[in-house]
């Protein structure tokens, strides 16, 4: 028992088993086997790692952004001139990622709090009957007092008095100097899985560049400083359409960037999407156009309280960042190659597929690829031998250690050892 014991753990140490392989000698079935390793080979080399980059880790940024817009706008309406500085036209204040800058606008001045008559089309009436004092129209600009006014033929409402009209939006649009703005972008990004920090003011950009630059796709890809003129264009909008009725676009930062070369290559890439507006003009069949908002201005005449109320129509800028690095790491490159050695197993199944159910040579196939025994009848063959099962490794034993001693005296003995062990396994 002890010897059984100390042999098995023997040949479990020092021996190796490998499966049996049977040579098949067919035309067809080496072609489907090339070829199907040819795929996956393609795949792994031309998807898995030259497009996909499976060899790297990857990391997304953590990032921020700070805006400045620059530029005096003009207006002369009814007679009344004004200057439009950033204090005036951006909306919110300075510094965020997603503003509106004002290209057009409708004014209503000295409104105070009282009663007047509804702007027509919001309701009319022709009684008192047709008013219902204290309730409210979507619509509307206040809450009904329940008085139909003869003159108007409307509702009077309570309300900021006189109401606005925005039936009439200018045209061609107050604010057409808004095109020559120029919006200065500063981004900085920091990957943390790779303790790699970059801003969009890279290696050659500094305050005497700035001063005098301006974004061109071509000519200064990398300047910070962007014409409204031009990034309506590259977005594909017309400016003197967005311009009117208002609309929004997306400046995207792009930082793609590959850490395996030198960190200054990493630079960022500007683009422009127009994100609501109607760059082919055929916004007018739609029910709702442009963008705009409302904006007031409250201020005391007198002890009169009173508000200066402006329709704002404008352009909003958003300025979406988004990245991408990558740098070499061993562990996405073994599991990428291991997942394409598993994948050469395809080749074998489709071929045993085809030896075995689809050639006519398919029992001879199985034949020589499969090994079958009978454990019931070699029992009985033992059994009428008169042998048990630890006589026969006994006799497996001696066997062996025979061999090793004649092995180097005879040729034919060790030959046919051999011839045996084979059949064996």
């Amino acid at each position: 028992m002890k010897s059984q014991i100390t042999n098995a753990i023997s040949d479990f140490f020092f021996e190796y088993e490998t499966p049996r392989q049977v040579l098949v000698r067919n035309r067809r079935v080496g072609v489907v086997c090339r070829l199907i390793q040819l795929g996956v080979l393609a795949y792994i080399i031309g998807w898995v790692f030259i497009y996909e980059k499976g060899y790297q880790s990857t990391d997304t940024a953590v990032s921020s952004v700070f805006t400045k817009m620059k530029g005096v706008g003009y207006t002369n309406v009814s007679g009344k001139e004004r200057v439009w500085d950033v204090a005036d036209y951006v909306f919110p204040s300075q510094g965020d990622s997603s503003f509106v800058v004002m290209t057009n606008y409708i004014i209503t001045e000295g409104q105070q709090m009282g009663t007047c008559p509804e702007l027509k089309g919001k309701h009319n009436c022709s009684s008192d009957a047709d008013c219902e004092g204290g309730s409210f129209k979507r619509t509307g600009h206040g809450q009904m007092t329940g008085v139909c006014v003869n003159k108007t033929k409307t509702c009077e409402v309570l309300a900021w008095c006189p109401v606005e009209d925005d039936h009439t939006i200018p045209d061609p649009p107050l604010l057409m100097s808004a095109e020559n703005y120029t919006l200065f972008i500063k981004n900085s990004v920091t990957f943390p899985l790779f303790g790699i920090t970059r801003s969009n003011l890279v290696e050659g950009i500094d305050a005497d560049y700035i001063s005098t630059c301006l974004f061109h796709t071509e000519d200064a890809p990398l300047c910070p400083i962007f014409r409204l003129g031009d990034i309506v264009k590259l977005s594909g909008f017309s400016f003197e359409t967005i311009a009117k009725v208002g609309g929004a676009i997306g400046i995207v930062v792009d930082w793609t960037c590959n850490f395996d070369v030198d960190v200054k290559r990493c630079k960022p890439k500007y683009n422009f999407h127009g994100l609501y507006g109607n760059p082919a003009e055929t916004d007018k069949a739609r029910a709702s156009v442009g963008y705009n908002f409302r904006y007031a201005k409250h201020y005391m005449d007198g002890e009169i309280k009173k508000r200066t109320l402006l329709k704002v129509f404008g352009i909003r800028l958003d300025i979406i960042v988004q990245s991408l690095a990558r740098k070499f790491d061993i562990i996405p490159t073994l599991t990428a190659i291991g997942s394409g050695v598993g994948i050469f197993g395809v080749a074998t199944v489709v071929c045993d597929l085809v030896l075995l159910y689809l050639l006519p040579k398919r029992e001879f196939y199985k034949n020589m690829k499969f090994k079958y025994t009978d454990t019931h009848m070699q029992q009985q063959d033992n059994e009428s031998l008169g042998l048990d099962t630890g006589a026969y490794y006994s006799l497996e034993e001696n066997a062996k250690q025979a061999q090793g001693t004649d092995k180097s005296k005879d040729p034919e003995s060790e030959a046919a050892s051999t011839e045996t062990e084979v059949s064996k396994k």
